[in-house]
């Protein structure tokens, strides 16, 4: 079973989730409070953690901020259906994946699934699946990044699209792609959030070396310079 968190004040909600998910291999815990959920979720030793935006004590973002300031735990974030700015505003600080409220149980499965898949259990380091671009060094069986032997501290997602991106160097590749491989999803339209990780991808390389760059080929993909 996956020990997992689910931070929502809709007790109702989170023992109906808790009954669907026990069967599909999930054991579920449930905080009801920002404040408290962001402690658990520091100190639990979960494997993926479920996120609600509107909580009392402190909100969504607030918590997401605590978990990521210590934690790379993955995160989906429940958002208001049709609410931009909520999903945009938790994919900046650091989520991994977004599901919009209502939503069906089988869709949460599926994302969490996709979000365990990225962060399966680190092996050791092995130089057989090093992938390297420049000074870029990623080693995706121990999901470990180096950029002028310098650690990159990135999401489940932001390491799968930087691999995907690093394996076709100098080529482009499509939104398609990175979807399927990376979220584990098909695109849909008015999705930005492949887009708002890779401006979070952006941002961290460019600390570091600025000629590590990813270019937008409108309406197909995005190409890493090699």
């Amino acid at each position: 079973m996956h020990p997992i968190l689910i931070i929502d004040d809709d007790a109702e909600l989170g023992e109906m989730l808790t009954e669907y998910l026990a069967p599909e291999g999930f054991a579920a815990t449930i905080a009801t409070r920002g404040d408290s959920g962001a402690e658990l979720a520091l100190n639990g030793g979960y494997t993926a953690i479920i996120l609600d935006v509107m909580l009392p004590g402190i909100n969504g973002f607030a918590v997401l901020k605590k978990i990521r300031s210590q934690s790379m735990v993955p995160v989906i974030m429940l958002t208001a259906k049709g609410d931009d700015i909520d999903r945009i505003l938790g994919l900046e600080i650091g989520a991994d994946d977004y599901l919009p409220k209502p939503f069906n149980p089988r869709e949460l499965v599926a994302r969490l699934r996709a979000v365990l898949r990225r962060m399966a259990e680190p092996g050791q380091e092995d130089d057989s699946d090093l992938i390297e671009c420049r000074e870029l060094q990623l080693w995706p069986g121990a999901r470990r990044a180096l950029l002028q032997q310098q650690p990159l501290d990135l999401t489940s997602t932001e390491f799968s699209v930087l691999e995907i991106l690093a394996k076709n160097a100098g080529k482009v590749v499509s939104k398609e792609m990175l979807y399927e491989g990376a979220l584990g999803r098909t695109l849909s339209a008015y999705d930005r959030s492949l887009d708002m990780h890779i401006s979070h991808l952006r941002r961290k390389l460019s600390e570091v070396d600025d000629q590590m760059v990813i270019h937008t080929v409108r309406g197909t993909g995005y190409q890493l310079e090699k």
